[in-house]
């Protein structure tokens, strides 16, 4: 098993999902009540566009599910679901999945919600909330949400790694992750680089409880799911998620396997590893991209909490880890800013998924994949997402081309 390595486009995460489907009960539509279902077969216009699109991308990628939704200005424009989630088993728009990153924007909206209530600041350092933690005197809370701490990612260590690959259905704990970066320097003085590592969220979601008083899966829920009636977007502490669930297979290990059950633990904090359908992902597209539960300079930082103009490869951090973030694309606060849109873009394990927004058009784009045999490697679902924004969006560069 080889997570991604974390860069602009493919931010490795996971997407796991776990428990066959085994309620038929219809999944609503985020906020609206409905059911989140296919919309009618589109017989021209962008709505047919995108899921020509849609099509496509899976026969030249050989997937073996695509589920999409497209909104503009809040009304849909294409929601459906492509290919099979089992042999024999349609995927369907209502199916859940693991959302990996996600969750990770999440939890940078909740720390500047808390620093508006000026229950801390962004420039506490770690040590006032987890005296114990790596360097905690040295990085801050905004360091751990623009990824510029310094902290290596584990996903990116060896040992990790192997342990990972051997035993997928492990459980593991903050404590061991962490341990990891600790044992290696610093790529560079925190607050002076930028380069991604898991390590800082699953800090950040420790010291958003230590902060707020609260478990993690509470405080996403009172402050982040429930205002949004993100309905169908749960945390679990274990690999399984709530059915309908869409299933996932992957040649990562060497032999094609499914990959559904495998254990989520490491990929974020407990508490904050979501699973969610599509109709949820659009609507945390369309609510991150407008900052809609943040006030007008809260969602500015979010966009740029200093990280414009940091990174690049220096004498101690290769420019492969140490990327370089420029006003056209660089990380935010947990979230990715790239020619214009807000997205986020988690993969692992057989999965792929996009939630972009942009606010030019107030054009939202969620999509998720599962690979077939022969999947090449990468977001899948990125190019679905970059196909539909050169179309429907043509004046908008696509989040980094195909």
């Amino acid at each position: 098993m080889r997570p991604s390595r974390p860069v602009f486009l493919l931010l490795a995460a996971t997407l796991v999902a776990a428990s066959p489907a085994t309620a038929a009960v219809p999944e609503r539509a985020a906020g609206s009540g409905r059911p989140c279902v296919a919309s009618p077969p589109p017989r021209g216009g962008e709505a047919r566009e995108a899921l020509d699109i849609a099509q496509r991308v899976k026969s030249e990628q050989h997937l073996n599910s695509v589920l999409v939704r497209v909104t503009k200005d809040g009304e849909e424009v294409l929601t459906t679901g492509l290919g099979q989630s089992m042999t024999g088993v349609p995927a369907r728009p209502g199916m859940h999945f693991r959302a990996g990153s996600v969750a990770i924007v999440h939890m940078g909206i909740v720390l500047l919600q808390l620093v508006d209530e000026k229950k801390a600041r962004l420039d506490d350092p770690l040590s006032r909330w987890l005296p114990g933690a790596p360097h905690a005197d040295e990085i801050t809370l905004r360091m751990l949400g623009g990824s510029t701490s310094g902290l290596h990612d584990y996903v990116t260590d060896p040992k990790f790694l192997a342990a990972l690959e051997a035993a997928p259905f492990r459980h593991w704990t903050p404590e061991e992750l962490v341990a990891y970066p600790a044992a290696h320097p610093l790529w560079y003085e925190p607050g002076t680089g930028w380069s991604y590592s898991h390590a800082n969220f699953v800090l950040l979601g420790a010291a958003l409880e230590k902060i707020s008083g609260t478990p993690l899966d509470e405080l996403l829920q009172q402050r982040v799911m429930g205002p949004l009636g993100l309905a169908d977007t749960r945390n679990s502490f274990t690999p399984e998620i709530q059915p309908p669930v869409l299933h996932a297979f992957t040649e990562e290990r060497g032999l094609y396997e499914e990959s559904t059950f495998w254990n989520p633990s490491w990929t974020t904090a407990p508490g904050a590893v979501i699973a969610t359908h599509i109709c949820d992902l659009a609507r945390s597209a369309e609510a991150v991209g407008t900052g809609e539960l943040l006030s007008p300079a809260a969602f500015r930082t979010q966009l740029d909490p200093g990280t414009v103009g940091l990174g690049g490869g220096t004498k101690t951090c290769p420019a492969t880890v140490c990327l370089k973030n420029t006003a056209a694309e660089h990380f935010g606060l947990g979230v990715l800013v790239m020619n214009g849109w807000i997205l986020t873009n988690p993969s692992f394990s057989g999965y792929a998924a996009v939630q972009a927004y942009l606010p030019a058009e107030r054009l939202a784009i969620a999509v998720a994949t599962t690979k077939g045999k022969g999947t090449p490697d990468g977001n899948t679902a990125q190019a679905i997402m970059n196909g539909i924004a050169e179309a429907l969006a043509p004046g908008h560069p696509a989040p980094g081309g195909h």
